[in-house]
């Protein structure tokens, strides 16, 4: 049978429980063999603000997803330690895996800007976008790829959708609320919570 995987991008500075339940409502609605993240050394519009190191947000990821043997995480881009756009690793990993099934997983935010992306015709060709829309939020504009991929590819891509719950939580909050010596209980996991404790992380 041909595998069918789905990649996960993003800087996940920190994880938080967001982007897990994205990813396990992406691998349920899709049929996904396996879910691999994979953490961005630079990403292309993030290059204006620093992250945090990628050793940690690697580990901070293993540990999010310790247990579930569909998830891992996959340390190409953080390696890389330098820009890396999607192209690239959708390539990279359609070699590592020819025969597979690729999936892109997109929350509906991340999607609008996708014809914008450095070759985004082949970033939709080397795997199908999964869309996230969340409970609640305004229906997809699938036309804005209308002039990026082949009618066939655009309704295979609409046709894919995954609903999600609302939640609300950010990445953004939790590094503001961390620096200002408030709570991120229940937003993330209890070892993500720890590690980022014990490290010292994301403080004043």
């Amino acid at each position: 049978m041909v595998q069918r995987l789905g990649l996960f991008g993003g800087s996940f500075d920190p994880v938080h429980y967001g982007h897990l339940l994205l990813a396990e409502c992406c691998r349920e609605q899709a049929r996904l063999d396996q879910v691999i993240f994979v953490p961005a050394a630079v990403p292309p519009h993030k290059q204006d603000r620093p992250l945090t190191p990628s050793v940690y947000r690697v580990e901070m990821l293993e540990l999010a997803i310790a247990g579930h043997e569909q998830f891992w995480v996959s340390r190409y881009e953080a390696d890389r330690a330098e820009v890396t756009y999607t192209v690239d690793t959708l390539t990279y990993f359609r070699s590592e895996y020819p025969q597979a099934e690729l999936f892109l997983l997109l929350g509906a935010d991340m999607f609008n800007d996708l014809p914008h992306w450095r070759r985004a015709d082949e970033v939709c060709r080397l795997a199908l976008p999964l869309v996230a829309q969340r409970a609640g939020a305004p229906e997809v504009d699938y036309g804005l790829l209308a002039h990026v991929v082949e009618p066939p590819r655009l309704e295979a891509i609409r046709r894919h959708q995954v609903e999600m719950p609302a939640i609300g939580i950010s990445s953004t909050d939790l590094r503001r609320r961390l620096s200002a010596g408030r709570s991120i209980r229940y937003q993330t996991p209890r070892a993500v919570e720890e590690y980022i404790r014990s490290h010292g992380l994301y403080r004043q």
